[in-house]
């Protein structure tokens, strides 16, 4: 039976520029207060991350909320000395810099979500992975933005902590043995609120000007 024909939605101008300044505002956050998050809430934004586009229409997002104190700690630590190892890998002001930045929000967040690829899903059967397998991993990278977006609409802030070794965290969270990490992320209401990212603020890197970001064309 085919689904009934639907028309798709219209979007005015007035929506393109708060979609505009919604995109804007999706800031990466390390500062949050300890109020908590809604189950409901985090549920309702899950569900929406389920709809992001995947490869073949695999699917393969699989989510981990992280609610233990004692698997809490051990994300903490496991932080701690992969950010050690990081800030030895720099020099003079620039390791100056690296060590006054804040780079994650673990000990505040009241959300800690870990986001993986399942490597092994049969859904998609394998469509458009053939050639370029890691289009798997793309497609949960695709739902964590929309996570992020929509997050972002409801006023929460989300913080993504790479600095962390993730066969580890896998380890520690007793995942199942074919699911990749692909992000921890801290997920609370905001302390501060920036339009610009914390590291262009600090001085660590600056934005790109147009002409580095036009394409190419061939």
């Amino acid at each position: 039976m085919s689904a009934t024909k639907r028309e798709p939605p219209q979007f005015d101008a007035a929506f393109k520029a708060r979609f505009a300044e919604l995109v804007r505002w999706r800031r990466d956050v390390r500062r949050f207060r300890s109020d908590a998050v809604s189950p409901e809430l985090i549920t309702q934004l899950l569900s929406l991350a389920s709809h992001a586009p995947s490869v073949g229409f695999c699917q393969p997002w699989r989510f981990v909320l992280v609610e233990s104190a004692g698997r809490r700690a051990a994300i903490i630590e496991n932080f701690r000395r992969a950010n050690q190892a990081a800030l030895a890998g720099y020099d003079g002001e620039r390791r100056a810099l690296y060590a006054s930045l804040k780079l994650e929000g673990l000990a505040r967040a009241p959300v800690h979500l870990a986001v993986c690829a399942d490597e092994g899903a049969a859904t998609g059967h394998r469509l458009g992975r053939a050639t370029m397998p890691e289009t798997l991993r793309y497609s949960v990278v695709a739902a964590i933005q929309t996570f992020w977006l929509a997050a972002r609409a409801e006023g929460l802030g989300v913080g993504w902590v790479s600095i962390v070794d993730p066969a580890e965290v896998c380890r520690e969270l007793e995942l199942q043995p074919d699911w990749t990490l692909i992000a921890y992320l801290c997920v609370g209401w905001p302390e501060e609120e920036h339009d610009d990212p914390e590291l262009e603020r600090h001085g660590w890197e600056t934005r790109l000007d147009r002409t580095a970001t036009e394409p190419l064309k061939r």
